[in-house]
């Protein structure tokens, strides 16, 4: 009986090959599997940062979301609100067009805003706190509108409402532009939420 079943342990083991059974392919329970972002860098001298320039934050994609990093912008001081808006947008546009820092990349971070979009402040007819793109807003990729939307929201160039009037360099009507948890969530399959505004 002892030889039988020792012939008998090759054929078992065949048998469950055959059956597709390898621990090699077969998925365990052993807990979830280590993530490849971590969205996590050290966090910055803010002290330093601030006698250096204006302390802001920037919306950069990790992972699957919009996750907030610390900027520092250039602002002279003295300047006119409505002109500080405008100079502010164009210095937070600047940060989301350039490439993440090295320790931004290697935690995973990067953007979506293309280089050399410009911003400029309300036209006559256009309510004070409106700003105009070099590009139409509607035509920039979902990503890209969410981290431009909540970057601005969130900032000195907007009324602090968690919205941001934009428009474009043509005569496509204004939108205001919310960031909502769920744009923040999934910038990138999430329409950024707008309605249109009525002339100033």
């Amino acid at each position: 009986m002892t030889v039988r079943r020792l012939l008998a342990l090759p054929v078992l083991a065949a048998l469950l090959t055959g059956c597709g059974i390898r621990a090699t392919e077969v998925p365990t329970d052993f807990g979830p599997a280590p993530s490849r972002v971590h969205c996590s860098v050290s966090e910055p001298d803010i002290s330093a940062q601030s006698s250096r320039g204006l302390p802001v934050q920037v919306f950069l994609l990790c992972g699957s979301s919009l996750v907030a990093v610390d900027r520092t912008v250039s602002v002279e001081e003295g300047t006119a609100d409505s002109q500080q808006r405008v100079l502010v947008a164009r210095e937070l546009l600047n940060e989301l067009a350039s490439a993440p820092t090295a320790g931004e990349r290697d935690a995973g971070y990067s953007t979506r805003v293309r280089d050399g979009m410009t911003v400029t402040g309300p036209r006559p007819d256009d309510p004070d706190d409106t700003l105009r793109l070099s590009f139409p807003p509607a035509s920039l990729a979902n990503a890209a509108l969410a981290q431009i939307v909540c970057t601005l929201s969130d900032s000195a160039a907007a009324e602090g409402d968690g919205s941001v009037i934009l428009g474009g360099p043509d005569k496509t009507p204004l939108r205001r532009y919310e960031c909502t948890d769920e744009v923040r969530a999934q910038p990138t399959s999430t329409d950024v939420p707008s309605s249109e505004v009525k002339d100033g």
